[in-house]
């Protein structure tokens, strides 16, 4: 028995060098960690249980020099919650993927979902495999894992792409509920080699797939960070705010801030002036427990704020609109943003608040090339599909279509409420006056009174008064007492079934 754990022992430690020692060095002057470095960085102190260590590739001839097949897989613990964890090994065939490296995240993502952890992913590679899936057998084994297809937002999953990622690292990516990229780094479809020789075009990693291309055009990642310590650090928070799997509701987290604290500062922060423009996130930083958020896609769709946060000790998504980007106005980045926060807070049972001051759409001409139409009947969709509490409050304005988008009255909002600086109606009053009264307008003998007069007319028909006068929305509230009216509906739109949705949304897509 002595020699048989001697020759274990003397395995598995030949498998914690991957690729080999040089590997590793090479690795480590390049600036990045190993696959094992990075997770002893993410779990709990001595939590890692390592599941196929002793795996390499069936490849014949290359079973000594594949320790692992090019990922590690396991389960852990991070902050006292269990996870399943996959991490590219880059020191082992440039993290690419071969057969037993597909039924080693298989068997990961399979095990997640059964038992309802979280699939936390530390992401690098070159895809798939040349030698393994070469030929009509290899390929016909090695097609888009059915995993990732049927996933059904079962459990969170989670990814940090922290070194150049093509192929099975980018889709996993892609189909995830969370995405942090670590700049310097790429995520593709495949890599500028492949390219050019495919397609004769040349370009720059950064050119194809950096971070500034993710954060500005594609809104395939959330978060962007500087160094791997980052970007880590950042998988923690986002796990913060979610269930271990859909069937629960987020973890509460205890807190000192006032449910009920009067917030003063917001009587001076928000202006009266329906054209003076102010930050919104000074806004949600007064209302949430301890100023303490967590903001997803902030460079893309910059009009349209999403965050994660908690008020009361219970995590909330808040959906806002933010004045200092086009006036508030959505258009299609910001329609397509919204659609996907919806679809995550109501597949992981997480509360919504909507904080509207939104002029309306950004219509144009280049707007409708980008399906302006669908993409905002889609936000809609989404919006009636979820079942998890919902609470509106209209800060300054909400105009149009972009009122129902915002869960306005109708929309399927627990509690519809305004400040008494809201302004709702149809169309903003200039527009609407020379829209409406065009004519009149022309005809007077005084056109500067006569529109003086009707926009007085049309800023108390857009008061908030006459709404609530008909019982349409809920009420008025003093602006000061946000956060306690927060606190307040939060509690009784949870009090019975919690914040549990009927999980309409689960099987969105992950793109659109």
């Amino acid at each position: 028995m002595d020699k048989e754990i001697e020759e274990l022992v003397a395995r598995k430690e030949k498998a914690k060098f991957g690729g080999g020692k040089e590997k590793i060095e090479r690795q480590h002057r390049l600036g990045y960690y190993t696959a094992r470095e990075r997770i002893d960085k993410l779990v709990d102190t001595d939590t890692f249980l390592e599941l196929g260590m002793l795996a390499h590739s069936d490849q014949v001839g290359s079973e000594e020099k594949s320790s692992g097949d090019g990922v590690i897989t396991g389960l852990a613990k991070v902050n006292g919650r269990p996870v399943v964890i996959q991490a590219a090994d880059k020191t082992v065939f440039a993290g690419t993927e071969g057969m037993v490296y597909f039924r080693k995240t298989q068997a990961a993502h399979n095990f997640a979902v059964k038992r309802g952890f979280p699939l936390l992913n530390l992401m690098e590679g070159g895809g798939l495999r040349m030698p393994d899936g070469m030929g009509a057998d290899g390929i016909s084994q090695m097609l888009f894992p059915n995993e990732l297809l049927t996933h059904h937002r079962e459990v969170p999953m989670l990814t940090a792409i922290l070194g150049d990622s093509f192929g099975g690292p980018t889709w996993t990516a892609v189909s995830s509920d969370f995405v942090t990229l670590m700049k310097g780094t790429t995520m593709a479809v495949a890599g500028p080699r492949m390219l050019e020789v495919a397609t004769g075009e040349k370009i720059s990693n950064e050119e194809l797939g950096g971070w500034e291309v993710h954060a500005n055009f594609t809104g395939q990642v959330e978060r962007f960070t500087e160094d791997e310590d980052a970007s880590i650090e950042e998988l923690k928070q986002f796990l913060s705010y979610m269930p271990l799997n859909g069937g629960e509701e987020p973890p509460y987290k205890e807190t000192k801030d006032d449910p009920y604290r009067r917030l003063d500062e917001m009587v001076d922060l928000v202006p009266t002036r329906r054209k003076r423009a102010y930050d919104m996130k000074k806004v949600i930083k007064l209302v949430v427990d301890e100023g303490d958020y967590f903001e997803l896609k902030s460079s893309y769709g910059t009009a349209l704020i999403t965050v994660l946060a908690r008020i009361d000790g219970r995590v909330v998504g808040i959906i806002a609109n933010q004045p200092l980007k086009f006036a508030g106005a959505a258009g299609a980045k910001e329609c397509e943003k919204a659609t996907d926060f919806i679809v995550l807070c109501d597949s992981y049972n997480i509360p919504l608040v909507f904080l509207h001051d939104i002029p309306g759409f950004r219509v144009s001409s280049d707007a409708e090339k980008l399906k302006m139409p669908t993409k905002i009947m889609v936000w809609n969709q989404a919006l009636a599909q979820s079942t998890v509490p919902k609470i509106s409050v209209v800060i300054r304005k909400s105009i149009g279509a972009a009122y129902g988008n915002m869960c306005g009255p109708t929309m399927g909002a627990d509690f519809v409420v305004a400040w008494p600086t809201a302004e709702i109606n149809f169309t903003g009053p200039e527009v609407g006056i020379n829209v409406v009264y065009g004519n009149e307008l022309q005809k007077s003998e005084n056109p500067e009174k006569k529109r003086e007069e009707l926009l007085k007319s049309w800023s108390f028909d857009s008061s908030p008064y006459k709404a609530a006068g008909k019982h349409l929305i809920d009420d008025v509230i003093d602006p000061r007492d946000t956060r306690k009216f927060l606190s307040q509906t939060l509690e009784y739109a949870c009090a019975n079934k919690g914040s549990k949705s009927e999980r309409n949304l689960a099987n969105w897509p992950t793109g659109f």
